[in-house]
């Protein structure tokens, strides 16, 4: 990530608090700023249940998210997210999404209903059909429809990228690689939202990510995060 682009900020080397810059290169589970999410499908267009089984690190400093199946038409997807939420600031993940008609990698920030509060959300999703382009998003209160696909010019499943976005109170800028592809400014989002990652198959979607034909086991890889809040919005 070009400093020139994104500044330069001191991390705490182990995520710990919301409150200061942090970062993860993924070389174990941190307990204190993670959770895999375990035993439940989101139902709907999700066709899997997630299983933290499906969240391994390789100690080299990678995580993988892994959609596996178990049975015919049955499938396992993954989510890894933090325990804490977290508002205005800069988010980095440098990843590799699955490449697959039919399922979607991410990273992303969300709140909802399930917390008590506004649906409130920030993507950056890699739909499997086509990996040479990214997804980017939100939702206020549960209004979307403000989706932006952008061209890499390369194939993101095939070699790591940073991916990112800052979020302050009149603004979402999202950034590839350190620089700025979109920028959103109308009815966004404020209320904090827990940070995740996901891998996981769709149904009944098939005009969005086309149809899923059942191929796996399949992987998203994750091997640097970064969080540093926006001291500017006050918040």
């Amino acid at each position: 990530m070009s400093a020139a682009v994104w500044g330069i900020w001191a991390f705490a080397s182990v995520p710990k608090s919301s409150a200061g810059g942090v970062k993860d290169d993924f070389t174990e589970f941190n307990t204190e700023f993670w959770t895999k999410t375990d035993g439940y499908s989101n139902g709907d267009m999700f066709n899997c249940t997630w299983r933290g089984n499906n969240i391994s690190f390789a100690g080299d400093g990678l995580l993988t998210l892994s959609l596996t199946s178990t049975s015919p038409g049955e499938f396992d997807g993954a989510e890894y997210r933090s325990l804490e939420k977290y508002s205005y600031g800069k988010y980095e993940i440098r990843m590799k999404p699955a490449a697959n008609p039919g399922v979607v990698s991410s990273f992303f920030t969300y709140t909802g209903p399930s917390e008590g509060e506004p649906w409130d959300e920030i993507d950056i999703e890699f739909l499997g059909k086509n990996t040479r382009q990214v997804q980017l998003n939100y939702f206020t209160g549960g209004v979307g429809e403000h989706e932006k696909v952008i061209d890499l010019g390369f194939d993101a499943s095939q070699e790591f990228h940073w991916y990112g976005f800052d979020w302050k109170k009149d603004s979402i800028t999202w950034y590839i690689d350190g620089r700025p592809v979109h920028t959103a400014t109308e009815n966004l989002p404020s209320t904090p939202g827990r940070i995740m990652m996901n891998l996981w198959n769709g149904t009944g979607v098939d005009s969005w990510l086309e149809p899923y034909d059942g191929k796996a086991p399949l992987h998203a890889y994750y091997d640097q995060f970064r969080y540093t809040p926006d001291q500017s919005s006050g918040k």
